[in-house]
């Protein structure tokens, strides 16, 4: 019966409003009033917060002295509950003389009807006393300790719904950010704002040395008289880190490359190198790098203290990587995302012919087809028996010259040694075909 009876006098409310401006002064108030705009759902026109609403004239001017205005007042139950009010005329105007409690009024001229609220700030009246650091403080958030009066300001729309006028307390501390550009943590400042406060405030955890300032209230500010407090030092203990994973790149065209340098993951054929470098923030006294088979790193093989790790993967399969930052006392700690390094299994594939002086950049040099070679060694031999080169890489090549000639069409010999990063031995021999030399030079 209650709700329907709200809900009729809302779309009485709706209609008769429509066009309706509020016409409002007020006299005998010590300060400004403040007028904070209501939202259209609330069927309020504003809120009006009075320094001391005790004694205050609020007065309405009618459009004509000749039209009749009817006041009425509304607490928490809204406006389906108002009651009628008695006020004082004097030509157009018509008044009323507010008392302590903050409340809701109608004004009624003819077929218009006005609501808004009025806040009595001398029952919400904000103290700032002091602030300190308060003794439960954990990795992620800093708790501090308000001493004085902020309660929450409550109105009520036109339903009696309870909404909460915000008094906009500000609270300003040291903290720190990543500058991607510059690659390091830089402090900076953060401003949270409060609506109202309670006897204990959390914020996210400070992540440099920093003091606290809280300012406040607006309306207070409004009128001049806003205060500032602040609390003792803060030392950060909330670590945090930006990490990254540079892999050397390698431009070999006889190289099978897979994995890191192909797909931008990281790994491939080995040897690979790989830089790992964090940027960690002030509490970050604690760093370092961690190598493991698995990717729970219940068994860490590897241990690098500092920021910066290189290292050179050699060995068939997949390495798990981590950085790890702690605080001075072992209790605050950061974990990176886990880094992936899958190191592929070796080839060995060796051409058997190919055409030095020919045609320039079309298979003019002899080389092997690799991946995941680590250890290589390769001597080619003229048929009789003369060595003409000597490969110690898999990436080098023959371009078919020997004492700076091209050497003549014909049959040469290689025989290969090598060792892939999965454990496998490579003793290959074959032939090689020199077809379409430019030029012959008795070999």
């Amino acid at each position: 019966m209650r709700d329907q009876r709200i809900y009729i006098f809302l779309i009485f409310f709706t209609l008769m409003s429509l066009g309706a401006k509020a016409q409002l002064t007020f006299t005998g108030n010590r300060l400004p009033v403040i007028t904070e705009s209501a939202d259209a759902s609330t069927g309020l026109s504003a809120v009006y917060v009075v320094d001391d609403a005790t004694g205050v004239t609020a007065s309405y001017t009618a459009s004509s002295a000749s039209t009749p205005v009817r006041w009425m007042r509304y607490s928490t139950l809204g406006g389906g509950y108002a009651e009628e009010i008695g006020s004082d005329k004097s030509g157009n105007v018509s008044s009323i003389t507010l008392g302590s409690d903050d409340m809701g009024y109608i004004v009624e001229e003819g077929s218009k009807r006005i609501c808004f609220w009025i806040v009595n700030y001398a029952n919400h009246r904000c103290t700032l006393d002091n602030l300190s650091i308060g003794p439960e403080q954990d990795c992620t958030s800093a708790q501090l300790i308000f001493n004085g009066n902020a309660d929450r300001i409550v109105y009520y729309t036109i339903n009696g719904v309870p909404r909460t006028l915000s008094r906009g307390l500000t609270l300003e501390y040291s903290t720190m950010e990543y500058n991607q550009e510059r690659n390091s943590y830089e402090q900076c400042y953060r401003t949270q704002v409060f609506e109202y406060l309670s006897h204990e405030i959390h914020v996210a955890a400070p992540l440099c040395q920093t003091d606290f300032l809280l300012t406040g209230d607006r309306f207070q500010i409004s009128w001049g008289s806003g205060k500032t407090i602040a609390s003792e030092g803060m030392a950060p203990r909330a670590v945090e880190a930006v990490t990254t994973a540079t892999q050397t790149s390698r431009e070999i065209d006889n190289e099978q490359k897979g994995g890191g340098d192909s797909s931008g993951a990281l790994g491939g054929s080995a040897p690979v190198e790989i830089t790992f470098e964090a940027v960690v923030t002030d509490a970050a006294i604690f760093h370092e790098w961690e190598f493991a088979n698995d990717p729970q790193f219940d068994i860490i093989d590897i241990r690098v203290n500092g920021t910066t790790a290189t290292k050179v993967f050699n060995e068939y399969g997949t390495v798990y990587v981590r950085f790890v930052a702690g605080d001075a006392t072992g209790d605050c700690d950061w974990i990176s995302e886990t880094y992936t390094v899958n190191i592929g299994e070796s080839k060995l594939d060796c051409p058997n012919a190919f055409s030095p002086g020919s045609s320039e950049g079309s298979n003019d040099e002899w080389k092997v087809s690799y991946k995941s070679i680590i250890s290589f060694d390769c001597q080619i031999f003229n048929r009789w028996g003369v060595e003409v080169a000597h490969l110690t890489d898999p990436s080098q090549g023959w371009d078919g010259r020997h004492n700076g000639k091209l050497v003549k069409s014909g049959v040469f010999y290689y025989v290969i040694q090598a060792e892939g990063a999965d454990g496998k031995k490579y003793n290959l021999s074959g032939d090689i075909n020199i077809l379409h030399a430019r030029y012959n030079t008795g070999y």
